[in-house]
């Protein structure tokens, strides 16, 4: 029996400065060319927070507008009034920088993020009104440090700075003194991606209807690598996020494929629910800091604001089958195996024809297809097209070649059956995952039948290989059989041992 995707948590973090300090495009260029024009324009192409909170793919993002209605907006949306600017959404929240450093120190365990004393006496009463933070990430707060205290971790002790308004409010200590692996900037990477998981994963279980003690297992597939020189990666990211959000009864792991990750990660957790291992798991992902204004440089020739502003998460949160909740599919998946081939015509029949086929469905079947939810507001101004577009063009051109789809009906196909981006740019968020959510309220309305999430990552990139990688799989309607509804291991031996006394009890009276 299918396991079934009961909840979804999917946030963003509105983060200006550091965009600047904590961008690798900007760091870069800070070193490479510190008095170029763009450092010097970069300020007056940031987006104010409200801004950011009325611009519909992060109104999509959140929940307050379906990809269905954002389909019928037309782009670029960047200059337009969504019809809500609310922080808060049906899946999650746009939070502001300054509370998010709150949460930064929250996630810390070895008192490595230091606040400026005034600056966390004005914010957190702030963060205390947030429905979602818990008591217990309130008490992890310090009361905070003088300037002369955060000036000297930067200046003199190697720390990073948390700034607001180019003014330091904040630093990141390094963990150790000569491990690169250590560092405050890799350190303050972890914290962040921790961070913003643990926000995405409070929403998800407060979304699913569950305890937080239900969660017998968490799987983070974040972009990020914690570890020290003798393990660089070792992890582990899930199990940390867990312990802040206060998932006490689980325990959990990492599962790592650059873009490709959260599709992976989704598929693992739906198979060890299914398979007994665990009645509930939770997979999440925070963001990425080397990501923000990572295509700023276009933006800014084309006098577009800096719209990679926003740190993302997502989480969801998979369990038994109840009856109710959308199944996850995993007798059909699709990957990309190693001898597949890198051309995009191989990559998605591996993806899509060929697990569709297995299932006996045509391309058709599916009402709606994920693949990399990009948002084109932000890759088409630097040169990548619409890359959601793009992946269904070559869909469509797939079902014609399988005679599912007539050349003719190709256009049409895709305007049917794909839609927008409006996912950020932080890597592996956009990779299919961003529609699960919606795909899960459309089913429990009836409105959606099939959607297929199709996750793809690039390998290259850490230069161990050339393969490129993807994953897909199917999620679906319900089909009204619930885990409580089957017959137990113990109902059986029960049932058995009836039957044997009935048995027994025949011969006897039948000498």
């Amino acid at each position: 029996m299918n396991s079934v995707m009961k909840g979804a948590g999917y946030i963003l973090v509105h983060t200006p400065d550091m965009i600047m300090h904590n961008g690798t495009t900007q760091t870069t260029e800070r070193i490479v060319n510190p008095d170029s024009d763009y450092l010097k324009q970069i300020k007056s192409h940031l987006r104010p927070y409200d801004r950011v909170c009325a611009y519909y793919p992060n109104q999509t993002y959140i929940g307050n507008i379906t990809p269905f209605e954002l389909a019928k907006v037309e782009g670029p949306w960047q200059d337009l009034e969504a019809p809500t600017d609310d922080r808060y959404g049906l899946f999650g929240e746009i939070m502001p920088q300054d509370e998010f450093y709150l949460l930064i120190q929250a996630a810390d365990e070895f008192e490595l993020v230091y606040l400026d004393k005034d600056f966390v006496a004005g914010t957190l009463p702030k963060l205390a009104e947030d429905p979602i933070i818990t008591e217990y990430i309130l008490k992890r707060i310090r009361e905070g440090v003088d300037q002369e205290r955060l000036k000297k971790m930067v200046e003199e002790e190697g720390a990073e700075g948390l700034y607001k308004d180019d003014h330091l409010v904040g630093a990141v200590r390094r963990a150790h003194d000569i491990d690169p692996n250590l560092s405050a900037h890799v350190m303050i990477e972890n914290l962040v991606s921790k961070a913003s998981s643990v926000l995405a994963l409070l929403y998800a279980v407060k979304n699913a209807g569950i305890s937080p003690e239900d969660v017998e297992y968490t799987i983070d597939c974040s972009e990020e690598a914690c570890g020290d020189m003798n393990q660089r990666g070792g992890g582990n990211f899930g199990k940390a996020t867990a312990e802040i959000a206060g998932l006490t009864h689980s325990t959990g792991s990492d599962v790592r494929g650059f873009c490709a990750a959260p599709a992976h990660a989704v598929m693992v957790a739906a198979s060890l629910v299914k398979a007994g291992t665990f009645k509930t798991v939770a997979v999440t992902a925070g963001g990425s800091t080397a990501k923000l204004g990572m295509n700023g440089k276009d933006h800014v020739k084309k006098g577009l604001p800096i719209l990679e502003d926003c740190l993302g998460g997502f989480a969801v949160i998979i369990s038994e089958n109840d009856g109710k909740n959308p199944e996850i599919n995993v007798e059909n998946v699709g990957w990309h195996a190693v001898g597949t081939g890198s051309s995009p015509q191989n990559v998605i029949a591996s993806l899509v024809t060929q697990p569709l086929a297995k299932a006996g469905l045509k391309v058709t079947d599916i009402d709606y297809y994920s693949p990399e939810m990009q948002n084109p507001d932000i890759t088409k101004p630097a040169g990548a097209g619409n890359v959601p577009e793009a992946n269904m063009k070559m869909i469509g051109a797939l079902a014609v070649k399988e005679g599912d789809l007539e050349r003719r009906d190709l256009a049409a196909f895709v305007e049917k059956h794909g839609l927008p981006g409006f996912a950020p740019t932080q890597g592996h968020i956009p990779s299919g995952v961003p529609l699960m959510g919606h795909a899960r309220e459309s089913m429990l309305k009836g409105e959606v039948n099939r959607v297929m999430i199709v996750g793809k990552g690039s390998l290259f990139l850490g230069r161990i290989t050339n393969l490129f990688d993807g994953v897909s799989f199917i999620m679906e309607p319900n089909k009204g059989e619930s885990a409580a509804s089957s017959v137990s291991s113990d109902e059986i031996r029960k049932l058995i041992a009836e039957s044997l006394r009935d048995f027994a009890s025949g011969l006897l009276e039948s000498r």
